[in-house]
């Protein structure tokens, strides 16, 4: 059965596509961010949630082993359409398609944010699941001073407290190794968060950046 959140994506998929699917829409801090991330990333890379599939193009083009996986059809045959050297397919990152330690790095760029704090510990699980021991996990959400829904342009989310995200995380059995925050510019300030993180099977020292 559909999820509420493939129904309004898929109704709208084509719009966010023109406004959104696209790298150079993105924040610069944002493709540096990721980039990086995933040049450190030893084996292969799931891009979780990978919409349109721009980013997942984008670690391809960097010498990153990626694929993506998007619930929203329509997001996928945009993604193969676009970028036909780039493996896609349509699943849920709530159940991934792959073995246990099978990947070295999952993106989960605001893949989450509709996941409620009731769930939300069940897909972190299973992101955590397919990770290598000490493979890397980067998210990215919405920051708030508590766990709260909003109205997101296409469907509920939620902001979290960086502290909030963090005891998910180790619930799930990974350890947190940066934050990352910014603000978003006008006309819409949204304050934005990224956390990078590690199957715990890695004991790595946490450490916070804030990053403006």
């Amino acid at each position: 059965m559909a999820t509420d959140v493939e129904v309004s994506y898929s109704i709208r998929a084509e719009e966010y596509i023109e406004l959104l699917g696209s790298t150079t829409a993105s924040h610069l801090s944002d493709v540096q961010l990721i980039t990086s991330w995933a040049r450190e990333v030893d084996g292969p890379v799931v891009d979780a949630g990978c919409g349109p599939g721009h980013w997942t193009s984008h670690l391809v083009d960097h010498g990153v082993d990626a694929r993506g996986i998007d619930q929203v059809a329509g997001f996928i045959r945009h993604a193969r359409e676009t970028y036909p050297a780039v493996s896609f397919e349509v699943g849920s990152i709530d159940a991934l398609p792959y073995d246990s330690d099978s990947v070295g790095g999952v993106l989960a760029w605001y893949s989450l944010i509709h996941h409620p704090p009731a769930t939300i510990g069940l897909v972190l699980s299973e992101l955590a699941r397919v990770l290598r021991p000490g493979g890397a996990l980067l998210i990215g959400f919405f920051i708030g001073p508590a766990v709260e829904a909003f109205d997101h342009s296409i469907v509920t989310a939620y902001r979290w407290p960086a502290e909030a995200l963090i005891a998910e995380l180790r619930s799930a059995g990974l350890e947190m190794v940066e934050i990352h925050t910014r603000t978003g510019a006008q006309p819409k300030p949204r304050p934005h968060g990224a956390i990078l993180a590690r199957r715990s099977d890695d004991r790595t020292s946490a450490r916070t950046e804030q990053v403006c």
